[in-house]
C-alpha cells in the first residue's frame, strides 16, 4: 500500500509537526496534537497537504470542547474522525474529493463503456471495409437507372447485415485464439485487456455466426449463403488452434485466406447475389467486375502482409512465422508499397483503355492521386515506431475504402 496512517495516544502539551524539511526525501511525518498524535506515511503530495490541513482543523476544534474522559472515549473519538483519512490515503486519492470518491457509475457511463468495448471487439476498420465493398460490388450489377429500386436496396441490406454478422464472428474468433498475443500486440482489445471474459467472447461469436447463417438461409440466395459458408470455413481455419488448422501460422496460407475472402468471395458472390437473386438475370462477368477482382487481389495481399508488420513482437514470442518475422519489417513494408503502386498502374491502364470519357477521366485522375499520396506518405514513415506503422496500416485501409468508391466508375 502506497500510504498508511497509524494512530497512538501519548499526552504532549502542544501542537507539534515533526519530520524532515523535505517530505519527498523523508516520507514519514508525525502530526501531534493534544492528547494524541498520528504518524503519516504518504506518497501523494495532494493527500499530504489535505491531511495536514484536516488534522490541524480537527485538533483546534477538539481543543474547544471539554476534555474527553477515559482511554476508551479517546480511542473511539480518533477512530471515528480519522477513519476516512486512512481510507483515502491508502487509495492514493485526494482527501478533498472524498465525498464523491466512491460515487457509483451511472447507467449512461456503463452503457457507453459497454458500447465502446463492443466497438473495439468488432474491429471497426474491417466492418467499414465490408460494408463499402458489398455496396460497391452490388452497384456493378446496375445496368440502368430503374435498377436502383427498393428491391435493390433490400438485396443490398440483406447482404450487408449477414456479412457483418459473419465479419464479427471471424474477428471475434481471431481475438479468442490470440488473447496472449494481443496482450503484447493489441492490449486495448476487450479480451486482451480483461474487459471481456472468454465466456463473453464465445457467446458473442457463437451468436453472430448463428445469426449470419440464419439470415443467409431465410433470404434464399445461394450466392449469399455460400459466401457466408466459405468465409466461415476460412475464418475458422485461419484462427482456431486445432490440429492442421490455425493457418495464420503459415505466411503464404494466411495471405491466401485473406485474398480468397476479400478479393474473390466479396467481389463474385455478392455481385452474383444482386445479379441472379435480386434481378433474376443470368450470370455475366463484366469488365468492371473482372477489374475489381484483380485490383482487390493486390490490395488483399497487401493487407495480409502489412497487418503483421506492427505485430512482429508478439508473433515472434508465440511462434507465428509471418512474412514480417521471416523477412523483416522494412522489407515487407516496401513489398507492400510496390504491390499497391503496381495495382494503381494497372488501374491507370484500364482507365486509359475505357471507351467512356467520364470513366476514363475519373479513373486516371483518381488513381494517379492515390498513387502519389501513397508514395509520399510511405517515404515519411518511421519504421522504428510501432505507432507510426500502425497509423500507416490504417491509412492503407482508407485507400481500400476509396478504391471501392472508384470501382463502380470503371467502364
Amino acid at each position: 500500500m502506497d500510504s498508511m496512517i497509524v494512530g497512538s495516544f501519548p499526552r504532549p502539551s502542544s501542537l507539534i509537526t515533526s519530520g524532515g524539511n523535505d517530505w519527498k526525501s523523508d516520507r514519514v511525518k508525525k502530526v501531534c496534537f493534544p492528547n494524541s498524535y498520528v504518524t503519516v506515511n504518504l506518497s501523494k503530495f495532494g493527500a499530504w497537504n489535505s491531511l495536514d490541513r484536516c488534522l490541524l482543523v480537527r485538533s483546534q476544534h477538539h481543543l474547544l470542547k471539554p476534555p474527553i474522559k477515559g482511554f476508551e472515549e479517546r480511542t473511539t473519538f480518533y477512530k471515528r474522525h480519522n477513519r476516512k483519512f486512512l481510507v483515502n490515503a491508502g487509495s492514493g486519492q485526494s482527501l478533498e474529493s472524498e465525498p464523491g470518491a466512491y460515487k457509483p457509475k451511472s447507467v449512461w457511463d456503463s452503457s457507453k463503456n459497454a458500447l465502446d468495448a463492443f466497438y473495439r471487439f468488432t474491429r471497426p476498420h474491417t466492418v467499414i471495409g465490408t460494408v463499402l465493398s458489398i455496396v460497391s460490388v452490388s452497384l456493378l450489377a446496375v445496368e440502368k437507372l430503374s435498377d436502383i429500386s427498393p428491391l435493390f436496396f433490400t438485396g443490398v441490406l440483406e447482404a450487408v447485415v449477414a456479412a457483418l454478422f459473419m465479419n464479427i464472428y471471424i474477428v471475434g474468433l481471431n481475438q479468442l485464439s490470440d488473447i496472449d498475443i494481443d496482450k503484447v500486440n493489441k492490449p486495448y482489445l476487450p479480451l486482451a485487456s480483461g474487459e471481456y471474459s472468454v465466456g463473453t467472447g464465445v457467446m458473442i461469436v457463437t451468436s453472430f455466426s448463428i445469426l449470419s447463417f440464419w439470415l443467409g438461409w431465410i433470404v434464399g440466395s445461394w450466392p449469399l449463403f455460400w459466401a457466408l459458408f466459405i468465409s466461415f470455413l476460412l475464418g475458422t481455419a485461419y484462427s482456431i488452434n486445432l490440429p492442421l488448422l490455425r493457418w495464420k501460422r503459415f505466411a503464404v496460407v494466411a495471405a491466401m485466406c485473406i485474398l480468397a475472402v476479400r478479393a474473390v468471395i466479396v467481389q463474385l458472390a455478392f455481385f452474383l447475389h444482386i445479379q441472379t437473386h435480386v434481378y433474376k438475370r443470368p450470370v455475366v462477368f463484366s469488365r468492371p467486375l473482372i477489374f475489381a477482382t484483380a485490383f482487390m487481389s493486390f490490395f488483399s495481399v497487401v493487407i495480409a502482409l502489412f497487418k503483421d508488420i506492427p505485430d512482429i513482437d508478439g508473433d515472434k514470442i508465440y511462434g507465428i512465422r509471418s512474412f514480417s518475422v521471416r523477412l523483416g519489417q522494412q522489407r515487407v513494408f516496401w513489398i507492400c508499397i510496390s504491390l499497391l503502386e503496381m495495382a494503381y498502374t494497372v488501374a491507370l491502364l484500364v482507365g486509359v483503355a475505357s471507351s467512356s470519357l467520364w470513366s476514363k477521366l475519373l479513373t486516371v485522375v483518381g488513381h494517379t492521386i492515390l498513387a502519389s499520396v501513397l508514395w509520399i506518405r510511405a517515404k515519411s514513415v518511421d519504421l522504428k515506431s510501432k505507432d507510426a506503422i500502425t497509423s500507416f496500416y490504417m491509412f492503407i485501409w482508407k485507400l481500400f475504402y476509396v478504391e471501392y468508391l472508384l470501382i463502380p466508375l470503371v467502364r
